[in-house]
């Protein structure tokens, strides 16, 4: 039987590679405006040599617009993330170069978009770092390489769910990837929201691809959501769908969503087991003096979440990289976000016809999985556990290549 763990390079371990150092008051996950933060000194011979070399190895890249909506001259491509400690971003020649606080220009953004070929496919190498690759569409990004609380260079990503961003009314999206020695790890992602339809192929030691919609999948999210009466203010127009966690930070989301939910599981295991299985063993749970307590491995407690938690899979549900306690809590986001928990006392539940399966429910997750052709997205953040995320990876790869799939 296949481990409901088995891929332990998760978006979560990825983010963690990705960021580095982060400034004051921004996480990779969940907060807005984004910021990575590094050093703004002039590289030495030794990075230079490195970023050099990094961008020698790259692995080919394929970009194709098969958007039916956008010409090739008004999509803008970014890539941006990190490399051995500093923030680098990928420059219109496919060389990698560190982001400093010049890059700033006119409006006191930078300027780092690749612009796509004039026509048919657009090719590029995708460097050895982490980091992620947007897409805008129409209108530019604008990054903002700012100085961090702790004296070192950030940069500002875009918060498309932030009305006060200045990236709002811009219609964008990301892919996630790490390429390192190791191999190629990469994911589409709606943790944070759902714009624009794409899809990752990776050719290597396997053929694999995920993230593709059905067809009209993307209108289907919309009107889904869009009719439903605690999901409805999600939908911004037809430019995104903020996830929920967003959408309750920023008073769009009703704050108490999943409290008489996360209530009711209190109430059911102060009289029976929780039973969680995890690569490092099984876990069997009671709430007691209102903690939710696990024997096993190891003693693993949890203070009863809010929806908040719920939602961001972090507070009382964090997961730290343990191999105990981080397993345990990602199965006990997933059983909330998929309301599985009261309905199957063995988690993770692994076969998807069970998720979503009451009124209570992370509906924003379940439209989405619902539109892709392989059932897999990443809805939130422990969406993972039991390998239901649009996440593939490859030891050996030689060529990825994104497409921007019908609107």
């Amino acid at each position: 039987m296949t481990s409901p763990y088995s891929h332990l390079f998760t978006r979560r371990t990825l983010l963690t590679s990705m960021a580095g150092a982060v400034a004051a008051g921004s996480t990779l996950v969940s907060a807005a405006p984004r910021a990575v933060a590094e050093s703004d000194a002039g590289p030495t011979m030794d990075s230079t040599a490195d970023l050099a070399a990094a961008a020698a190895q790259g692995l080919p890249l394929t970009i194709v617009n098969n958007s039916g909506e956008f010409a090739n001259h008004s999509v803008h491509l970014y890539i941006v993330g990190s490399k051995g400690g500093r923030q680098v971003r990928v420059t219109r020649r496919g060389t990698l170069a560190p982001v400093k606080l010049s890059d700033n220009h006119a409006g006191g953004f930078t300027d780092y978009a690749i612009p796509m070929a004039a026509r048919g496919k657009t090719t590029l190498r995708l460097p050895s770092m982490s980091g992620r690759i947007y897409v805008a569409l129409g209108h530019k990004l604008k990054f903002k390489a700012v100085m961090g609380a702790d004296g070192k260079v950030a940069l500002q990503h875009p918060a498309g769910w932030v009305e006060s961003d200045p990236n709002y009314p811009v219609l964008h999206d990301f892919v996630e990837f790490t390429h390192n020695a190791s191999g190629m790890y990469c994911n589409t992602t709606m943790v944070d929201m759902f714009s624009v339809p794409m899809t990752i192929r990776l050719n290597g030691a396997k053929d694999h691809s995920t993230g593709r919609m059905r067809d009209g999948g993307r209108a289907r999210v919309f009107h889904a959501l869009r009719n439903h009466p605690d999901f409805s203010r999600l939908v911004v127009g037809e430019r995104r769908v903020i996830a929920p966690s967003h959408g309750l930070d920023t008073g769009r989301f009703p704050q108490h969503y999943f409290d008489h939910y996360i209530d009711r599981v209190w109430h059911t295991y102060q009289n029976k087991n929780l039973i969680v299985r995890t690569n490092a063993g099984t876990f069997t749970g009671r709430v007691s003096d209102h903690r939710l307590t696990f024997t096993g491995p190891a003693s693993v407690s949890f203070a009863k979440p809010s929806t908040r938690d719920v939602l961001f899979c972090d507070g009382a549900l964090a997961a730290p990289n343990d191999g105990t306690t981080g397993p345990v809590a990602a199965a006990l986001g997933a059983g909330f976000n998929r309301s599985t928990l009261l309905s199957h006392r063995k988690q993770p539940t692994t076969h998807a016809a069970a998720f979503y399966d009451t009124t209570v429910t992370n509906h924003y997750a379940k439209a989405i999985h619902a539109a892709t052709t392989n059932g897999k997205a990443y809805g939130f953040a422990f969406d993972d556990v039991a390998d239901w995320a649009s996440y593939i990876e490859d030891a050996r790869p030689r060529h990825m290549h994104l497409t921007l799939t019908p609107f």
